[in-house]
């Protein structure tokens, strides 16, 4: 999706989900035979269905309102899930002592694209993460980092099924 249909769809439905006490995490587009837009949404609680259907709603409205793509589309809102993508500043600041796996979107000083760590720290002007590595430290500019996911710990997710 090009940057220019993103922001305008962030503009669009960010005040919608914010209306709703909600936060929203990211939006995309896809295609193929049939475009797909989805939004994931986020709380401090937890999404749980009803808050999708409730912000899937919410958003339908503006949208046929708005019209901001053309054609037919299929909707999907839902939660970030585990390995929750960290697209905002706000994201990577959260995420501070979590693991992380990172995609960047050109070579950092002529080196790999993926990156797998700790994200230990988080920098301000301009927004940066620094990512430890087995091997090595590096400071990465968040503009130079495509897509970004919290490596949620098979081992906590087990841990946690067995206390219930």
């Amino acid at each position: 999706m090009n940057g220019t249909l993103k922001q305008k769809l962030v503009e669009l439905l960010e005040p919608v989900v914010l209306a709703e006490g909600m936060e929203l995490v990211d939006v995309s587009v896809s295609g193929g035979g049939r475009t797909t837009l989805r939004v994931t949404i986020d709380q401090e609680r937890g999404i749980g269905v009803d808050d999708c259907a409730r912000v899937s709603r919410a958003v339908s409205l503006i949208l046929d309102v708005e019209d901001p793509f053309p054609g037919r589309y299929a909707l999907e809102v839902s939660s970030p899930g585990l390995n929750r993508p960290l697209v905002k500043p706000e994201h990577f600041r959260r995420a501070v002592d979590r693991d992380v796996k990172l995609k960047l979107n050109r070579p950092l000083e002529g080196r790999r694209l993926n990156y797998r760590g700790r994200l230990t720290g988080f920098m301000d002007d301009p927004p940066r993460i620094v990512l430890e590595m087995e091997s090595e430290s590096v400071t990465i500019p968040l503009d130079c980092i495509g897509k970004a996911n919290v490596e949620y710990p098979v081992e906590e997710a087990l841990a946690g099924r067995r206390r219930r």
